[in-house]
């Protein structure tokens, strides 16, 4: 137990001293503190100049209710708990394998350090991709879970924030089912994953925003705002259940799959999911809601 608690503390102190280098400038290129404030800009002032909805406000609703949750989810969470308990749970994990005298490094089928970069790069990324577009799946069709992406899915009113706008819990659910996948592949370095959140930050932003893009045949591979706009519609099409178009990153797997829905322009479709009239309004309430459910 004193090991785990060690952990927390260390875990702790080094993310308070890496957040203090990334916001002085102390850090390499890839400082995501600025990194995700430059995304941000670039897009609002695309959503600005090539508005969608042309009736929506610049300062759309809750815009800065999701700006808080953008820098909340992005840095403070990290520091709070997920850091801490991101490294507890791996030690936890290699202290379990131990017993019947393997390693996580026992289930690695190749090292991506022997492949060429720029292919090691598309491996992480497809992976990651992939078991992301999964787990969202689940967070639509396991009931606990969805009682905490509702959060996400309060938005009313779409716009570049909306993106980061989601409960604390979903991080935990995605890493720790990222965790072995990425582990199998491993080698990868700060850098490389860098690059991969980067791009992936940017393409959230853009299917969030307010712009009436699909970019043509790439709309195929890449997940896009006229297309990711369905996905937050309140009123699911008769065929399915739980939602259509997962897709994070990548519209592929929708593609792959057959839960990509697209029937028409979603200029103007209402936003949201049933009985969200009922749904808290403010930051403490809808991040009690799931305890409360």
């Amino acid at each position: 137990m004193e090991k785990y608690l060690d952990i927390i503390a260390q875990s702790y102190r080094d993310y308070w001293n890496y957040l203090k280098n990334e916001i002085l400038l102390q850090n390499n290129w890839d400082n995501y503190f600025y990194g995700l404030i430059i995304i941000s800009l670039v897009v609002w002032v695309l959503e600005i100049a090539f508005p969608w909805r042309k009736n929506q406000s610049v300062f759309r609703k809750d815009f800065w209710l999701d700006m808080f949750y953008m820098f909340f989810n992005f840095f403070l969470l990290n520091l709070i708990v997920l850091i801490a308990l991101s490294n507890t749970a791996a030690e936890f994990l290699n202290d379990i394998l131990k017993t019947v005298g393997l390693t996580i490094s026992s289930f690695q089928l190749f090292d991506v350090d022997n492949l060429p970069k720029w292919l090691g790069l598309v491996i992480f990324f497809l992976v990651s991709d992939f078991v992301q577009w999964n787990t969202h799946r689940l967070l639509h069709r396991v009931p606990l879970l969805w009682n905490f992406h509702k959060v996400h899915h309060s938005v009313k009113e779409m716009g570049f924030a909306a993106h980061l706008r989601y409960h604390w819990m979903e991080p935990v659910v995605y890493k720790s089912l990222l965790y072995i996948p990425l582990a199998i592949i491993g080698g990868f370095d700060a850098q490389d994953v860098s690059i991969v959140y980067f791009f992936a930050i940017a393409i959230g932003h853009l299917n969030h925003a307010n712009l009436g893009w699909d970019y043509g045949i790439l709309k195929y591979v890449f997940n896009n705002p006229k297309m990711h706009i369905w996905h937050h519609a309140k009123q699911l099409p008769d065929h399915v259940s739980y939602g259509v178009n997962y897709g994070l990153t990548l519209s592929l797997w929708d593609y792959i799959f057959k839960t990509n829905y697209v029937p028409y322009d979603g200029t103007h479709i209402e936003l949201g999911f049933e009985r969200d009239e009922d749904f808290p309004k403010d930051f403490l309430s809808q991040e009690f809601y799931p305890l409360k459910k």
